[in-house]
């Protein structure tokens, strides 16, 4: 009677195979234009970073000199949006995946931002909509804004949200999509398209810094924040040009679903003991025309495995597939939700790296004003905010080079797709940081030096005193950091994208944000925890705001030395990692479903 059951699933299996193989016949080869629908993509993430940085790069001053909001109401409500923003990619993400599709996320999210810094340039055009305008000083003398015009400026805030948590975490993901992943061309296409993604990311955030601050300041806050709006319109009419040539991957329903179901089981089965040979015992199953590839079994995280062992209440259906996925799941699906464990490691050395270039950011506006700005013996003086610039010009001159000569040389030397691999890439990113912080506690301490023994004559700062050291020596520790973003950031997204299973990109996507949203916090509570814990100690508060009191050397040290455990942390982890779908035991051959299917059934 079993040998009769058995005979009989094994002809169900057979025919379910062959089924598959005929509905697989059937569908339509996917056409991937890889190259061809680049100019799509790229003009369209090009104008829509022009629009999205262009307004929220000068939007303290706006909120600060046109809605008259105090400094620190203004820093509140950019750092609530900020982290708001980065937060949302991860609900946007899970939406793409999970019901929408890149396409249809990206369309609607690139229609919303327009909206969004449509609604915010409408607030500078029309009087009504902004408070009065106010030549005091002293900010408490001014008239500030109403309800309404605070609300109608926070829909449009509300709006830029709702855009950012799709594009952010869809549009890397949906370019990617463009090229095939099983040929050698398309695998190069890919890598390339992450380097030239942040090359125009960097090139947008270069101009809007620059030219559209300009025209904000300068000119015309109406022009300054219409131009950005236009930008985003212009971006809305390419992404849709190229609706026609675009590989649009449909979702295939809740993936984060399948990772707790592998959770729950594993715990609801933690007793149970794990066979000496897993592979050939626990539940294996592949759904029918998943996305996903299929993966090899691992040793890692064997407690997960627990989750696929059969046990006499599961059941399992005629087709294979388990009656109660939230009781038993199958090997595929316990190696899908490694992958995703497996990240969370490197993704937690990569806020710290993220910490480490917001001080770049951060701090180098301040050591400027208090350093010699001007151009040689000219009376021009660069503005302050303009030296992070630096950063941004390394990295857009760098990713050309890396992309086209550097890569290639490497490709011939190690045989490998990339170069080098990727975690080698991130770790040498990672690596950078600590030298961009050396370097930049040695130059602090020769600004703060000159200031006392060679103050700069005739040159003052609301600060305090102005040192005779250029502001050009900052220029070392700003290239440093922009090579930083362009090895670690470029290798988190090329990373995340490969490592994650395929039907969770745009969640993979979000990651990288979500590693700035986390930083951005922790850098705050590492500032709080340097202002409370310095300023009674005898050196004084390591961080006030004349540089020349402080001790901002000593904090790049700090920072410094957080970098160095974070590189030997990473290499740990880097040593331990498996990337998906390396093995560390063969494959499952048809021989071992064969005796899963006498163990189902017998």
């Amino acid at each position: 009677m079993s040998n009769n059951r058995i005979q009989s699933a094994m002809e169900k299996n057979e025919k379910t195979a062959s089924f598959r193989d005929d509905d697989s016949e059937k569908e339509p080869e996917i056409n991937y234009r890889g190259v061809k629908a680049m100019p799509f993509i790229i003009g369209n993430e090009t104008f829509e970073k022009l629009g999205a940085i262009g307004t929220l790069s000068n939007l303290l001053i706006y909120l600060t000199s046109v809605f008259n909001l105090k400094h620190i109401s203004a820093v509140t409500l950019i750092n609530v949006f900020n982290g708001t923003t980065n937060f949302a990619t991860l609900i946007g993400a899970f939406l793409s995946d999970t019901y929408f599709g890149r396409y249809k996320t990206l369309g609607f999210s690139s229609i919303t931002s327009f909206l969004g810094l449509f609604v915010i340039a409408l607030t500078a055009v029309f009087k009504k909509l902004h408070p009065p305008h106010c030549d005091s000083k002293d900010i408490s003398q001014c008239i500030g804004p109403t309800g309404w015009q605070m609300a109608f400026l926070l829909s449009g805030f509300g709006l830029l949200i709702i855009g950012a948590a799709g594009i952010r975490p869809c549009n890397l993901a949906f370019g990617a999509d463009q090229f095939n992943p099983n040929t050698e061309s398309g695998k190069r296409g890919i890598n390339s398209f992450f380097n030239w993604y942040f090359f125009t990311l960097t090139f947008a955030q270069m101009v809007s810094v620059t030219l559209v601050v300009y025209v904000q300041t300068d000119i015309s806050w109406s022009l300054g924040l219409g131009i950005p709006a236009i930008f985003m319109l212009i971006s809305c009419f390419l992404f849709f040009g190229g609706t026609k040539i675009y590989v649009k991957v449909k979702p295939e329903g809740s993936p984060l679903t399948s990772v707790a179901q592998v959770l729950v089981a594993s715990i609801k089965k933690r007793r149970l003991k794990l066979p000496e040979e897993p592979m050939k015992s626990l539940f294996n199953y592949t759904p029918h025309k998943s996305i996903n590839s299929k993966l090899p079994y691992t040793h890692q995280f064997r407690f997960l495995d627990k989750a696929a062992i059969v046990t006499p209440e599961d059941q399992i259906n005629s087709n294979g597939s388990a009656a109660n996925p939230w009781n038993l799941c199958s090997v595929q699906q316990v190696q899908e939700a490694k992958c995703v464990v497996r990240v969370i490691p490197i993704w937690a050395a990569a806020i710290v790296f993220h910490i480490a270039i917001s001080q770049q950011q951060q701090f180098v506006v301040y050591q400027a004003l208090q350093s010699n700005r001007h151009l040689g013996t000219s009376n021009f003086q660069i503005p302050a905010a303009t030296y992070t610039i630096f950063s941004m010009l390394s990295l857009t001159l760098w990713i050309p080079i890396y992309d086209r000569i550097v890569v290639p040389l490497l490709r011939r030397i190690t045989r490998k797709e990339g170069g080098i691999t990727i975690l080698q890439r991130m770790g040498f990113g990672i690596f950078l940081t600590v030298a961009s912080s050396f370097v930049s506690a040695f130059i602090e301490k020769r600004r703060r030096k000159l200031v006392f023994t060679n103050p700069a004559l005739g040159l003052h700062s609301e600060r305090g005193l102005v040192s005779s050291m250029s502001a050009l020596w900052l220029v070392p520790q700003l290239s440093l950091a922009g090579l930083a973003e362009a090895f670690c950031a470029i290798g988190q997204v090329e990373f995340y994208y490969k490592q994650f299973p395929e039907n969770m990109r745009s969640i993979a996507g979000s990651f990288l944000f979500l590693g700035m949203a986390a930083s951005s916090y922790l850098n705050s509570f590492l500032i709080s925890i340097v202002h409370r814990t310095t300023e009674k100690a005898k050196t004084g508060n390591w961080l006030p705001e004349d540089l020349n009191k402080g001790r901002l050397d000593y904090f790049y040290f700090l920072v410094t030395a957080l970098g160095i455990f974070n590189v030997v942390y990473f290499i740990i982890c880097a040593r331990w990692y498996k990337y998906k779908g390396s093995d560390d035991t063969s494959s499952v051959t048809l021989e071992m479903e064969r005796k899963n299917v006498e163990k189902h059934f017998v």
